[in-house]
């Protein structure tokens, strides 16, 4: 893969970001319209800048080291990259009007177990991780997705405690 495919990639990557805020937005009106409380605020926009990061990160690395593309880590990561959309986006169409990029519930509104989690209790964040770790691998960008994976471990520990206490008093639906 060329350096200018893997840039349109990311790209498309970021584009696909700008359309999961535009989701959740709209999902966060509807949820305070219908009482909706956010929790979890204060780590929101330090997830923003560490996804924004990774982006930047992957293709400055790329660029700046001059980064070579290794056909057999590079097409595997890519598919990693590719299921973890499709992974995040089952998430989104499961979870509907509740999915949400800030920790929004609606009170009395039912937890979800359907769809991936059936599996997981938390699908979303296995996407988050896999696609860190893959998407900068795709060119060998090794850095970006070590340092990405340390800070979103550590960021992740923080949003699932705030998420649980917001999520404790759902019933399963």
């Amino acid at each position: 893969m060329s350096v200018v495919l893997y840039v349109v990639l990311v790209a498309v990557v970021g584009l696909e970001r700008v359309a999961e805020l535009v989701v959740s937005n709209r999902n966060a009106a509807w949820a305070f319209a219908r009482g909706g409380r956010e929790s979890g605020r204060g780590h929101y926009p330090v997830m923003v800048v560490l996804h924004t990061a990774l982006l930047v990160g992957a293709v400055v690395e790329v660029l700046a080291l001059d980064r070579a593309f290794h056909p057999l880590l590079g097409w595997a990561m890519l598919a990693l990259v590719l299921g973890s959309q499709a992974l995040r986006w089952w998430c989104i169409r499961t979870l509907g009007h509740q999915w949400n990029t800030r920790v929004v519930v609606v009170p009395g509104a039912g937890r979800v177990t359907t769809g991936p989690y059936r599996w997981f209790a938390h699908p979303n964040y296995v996407a988050v991780v896999v696609e860190g770790v893959a998407l900068p691998l795709v060119h060998t960008a090794w850095v970006t997705a070590l340092v990405f994976t340390v800070l979103n471990a550590a960021l992740l520990t923080v949003r699932l405690r705030a998420e649980e206490r917001a999520l404790a008093d759902l019933v399963a639906s």
